[in-house]
């Protein structure tokens, strides 16, 4: 007994690992951890900074489009200004143009003439309704799809047995 006890023993001592490989195990381990946690947080700073890039250039880019849409603003008040009747008068008579009466026109009637049609009307489409482009698989809702298909095995188990 005291024999096999000693080779017991002895084998225990044999393959237990030296403290400092314990140790530097666990510190391994441990640095593992942390090397995996710095990656994650490094991932998370690097996509966190692109989306406020992202973010500010979209707010940039808003900025810049609210700019443009004042400044369209701004030169269609300039052009009805410039185009109003009051402005439109002056320019005339600072051209020397007068204002004509009715009796001071002569109409003149040309046979055969006819005024030539806009063709912004002629190329206007019609405005009839067609039919849908969509075909109801993809309009029909998750509720109306199940309803459906809950009702129809029950159908088709009496066609079933009818036939």
């Amino acid at each position: 007994m005291q024999n096999v006890n000693y080779t017991v023993n002895y084998f225990v001592h044999a393959y237990r690992q030296a403290p400092w490989r314990i140790q530097r195990q666990w510190i391994g381990a441990f640095l593992l951890g942390v090397l995996g946690l710095a990656m994650v947080a490094a991932l998370y700073l690097d996509v966190t900074a692109q989306a406020a890039i992202y973010g500010r250039s979209i707010q940039d880019m808003s900025a810049e489009m609210i700019a443009i849409q004042h400044n369209s603003a701004d030169l269609q008040t300039k052009l009805a200004e410039l185009t109003s009747s009051s402005v439109m008068e002056q320019r005339a008579q600072t051209l020397g143009y007068l204002p004509v009466d009715s009796s001071q026109m002569d109409y003149v009637i040309v046979p055969g003439y006819s005024a030539p049609k806009p063709s912004i009307l002629a190329s206007v489409p019609s405005l009839t309704p067609s039919a849908a482009s969509i075909p109801p698989e993809y309009t029909q809702s998750l509720i109306d799809w199940l309803d459906q298909h809950l009702r129809a095995p029950s159908a088709n188990i009496l066609i079933g047995v009818a036939q």
